[in-house]
C-alpha cells in the first residue's frame, strides 16, 4: 500500500488558489525553458520515500478541511543557498478533489496512511459544477 503525506496548504483560501498558483507556476516555467514540474520543497526529507513513490499523494489541508491532493512523482534531497539540506517534493500539477474531511493545525508534513486518506470524488460526489466552497458547505450539512 502506497504512504501518503498530508500538509497545509498555507495562504490558500480555496482548491481554486491551489490551483492557480500551479497554473502560474506552470507558466512561469515554461517561459523560462525550465523542466514542466510542479516542487514543492519542504525542511525535511520523508523517511519512507519507497512507500511515497510507489502511489503516495500529497493530500492538502486547506481552511481546516482535507481537500484535495496531488500524486507524488519524485523526492529530491537538495541544500538551499544558505547550505540548508532540503526535500524537493514533485508533484503531478493535476489536482484531484477528495471526500473533504476536518484535520486540525499542525506544522511540516505528516504521513498519512492509504486507509486513513479520504477517498476521491467523483464528478457526481463532487456536485457538479458547483463551486469547492459550496461543495463543502453543502458536503458538512450532508446535502452531497
Amino acid at each position: 500500500m502506497p504512504q501518503h503525506l498530508i500538509k497545509l496548504c498555507v495562504g490558500a483560501e480555496s482548491v481554486e488558489d491551489l490551483t492557480g498558483w500551479i497554473a502560474e507556476r506552470m507558466a512561469a516555467r515554461r517561459k523560462g525553458g525550465r523542466p514542466l514540474e510542479q516542487v514543492h520543497t519542504t525542511r525535511q526529507q520523508p523517511k519512507r520515500s519507497a512507500e511515497i513513490l510507489g502511489g503516495g499523494s500529497l493530500y492538502w489541508v486547506i481552511k481546516g478541511v482535507i481537500q484535495c491532493r496531488q500524486q507524488i512523482r519524485d523526492l529530491r534531497p537538495i541544500v538551499d543557498t544558505d547550505g540548508i539540506p532540503r526535500c524537493e517534493i514533485v508533484l503531478e500539477p493535476v489536482v484531484h478533489l477528495v471526500t473533504p474531511r476536518p484535520r486540525g493545525p499542525f506544522q511540516g508534513w505528516r504521513y498519512l496512511s492509504a486507509a486513513d486518506a479520504p477517498p476521491d470524488l467523483t464528478a457526481a460526489d463532487a456536485g457538479g459544477d458547483l463551486p469547492i466552497d459550496m461543495r463543502r458547505d453543502l458536503a458538512e450539512l450532508g446535502l452531497l
